[in-house]
């Protein structure tokens, strides 16, 4: 077998706890509806329509909580170093690309960091990079939480991929994974900034591609779903597919190795116990 080829794992170097568990699932429930909140406001036709100030500010305590979750006995102090360190490779690439014509560095390490670590740390990478990040690039703004914790999905759901995938085939899985989670990426980053985007407008606007509010579930998700289509395929969003599935392809094989050998050496496991790499 060659340096860089990867083999399947019956296991992943942190299993994720019941508790934690639980704690990202409600924490990602209540950030979906964050999000969504402009399909789910019930609002009469004319009337101002504000977004959930207060919701969105509990945004960054809720994943603060989740954070101290995965650190209260998930994570080792060697883990946590490991977490440091892709974190701040991942605000420096972040920085170099600036996300210029959809050129995004920081999703293939995340991609490859959740799938060797696992759901939560996939999580915790994900914010604290773009946290980090923000700071480098003077990008903080009332879009970083949901930058946060979209990117925190895009590593929780690596890790939740089928782990006895290895070689060729292991790659070409995570390729599909990282164009599909470009895509979403930007579907839910356009869902918190569309409202406000286009204007948020009375009835009388059928043509216009903005949020009316007042106007049916189906037809206001009809509107954002072809202002997603019209904005992100030929833009940004097909950027960042293309950029993190060639990084994945081309440096893939060999960052895995390397993640691999550190986790082997991060995690300390009961005699007997071991995960391949």
């Amino acid at each position: 077998m060659s340096a860089v080829e990867t083999r399947p794992e019956p296991g992943v170097a942190l299993p994720i706890r019941p508790r934690t568990a639980a704690v990202l699932a409600i924490a990602s429930v209540v950030a979906l509806m964050m999000l969504c909140w402009p399909l789910l406001l019930a609002a009469e036709p004319g009337q101002r329509v504000d977004p959930p100030f207060i919701f969105l500010a509990l945004l960054p305590l809720v994943m603060v909580v989740v954070l101290a979750e995965m650190g209260e006995g998930g994570m080792e102090s060697r883990v946590l170093a490991v977490l440091g360190v892709l974190s701040a490779i991942n605000a420096v690439m972040r920085g170099l690309g600036a996300g210029t014509a959809g050129i995004e560095l920081v999703f293939f390490l995340l991609i490859l960091g959740g799938r060797v670590f696992g759901a939560a740390f996939g999580f915790a990478l994900g914010c604290t990079s773009l946290f980090a990040s923000a700071l480098l690039t003077a990008g903080v703004g009332p879009w970083l939480p949901f930058q946060m914790i979209c990117a925190a999905w895009v590593g929780m759901f690596a890790g939740l991929l089928p782990r006895r995938v290895g070689g060729r085939a292991e790659i070409a899985m995570l390729t599909a994974y990282a164009v599909v989670a470009s895509y979403l990426y930007g579907l839910l980053m356009n869902l918190s900034s569309w409202p406000f985007t286009l204007g948020i407008l009375v009835p009388g606007h059928e043509g216009s591609l903005a949020y009316v509010a007042g106007a049916p579930v189906l037809e206001n998700a009809h509107r954002f779903l072809v202002y997603t289509l019209l904005t992100s395929t030929g833009g940004w969003d097909t950027g960042r597919a293309i950029t993190t599935g060639v990084a994945i392809v081309v440096l893939g094989p060999a960052i895995l190795t390397t993640l691999r050998r550190a986790a082997r050496r991060a995690v300390v496991r009961p005699s007997g116990a071991r995960v391949r790499a």
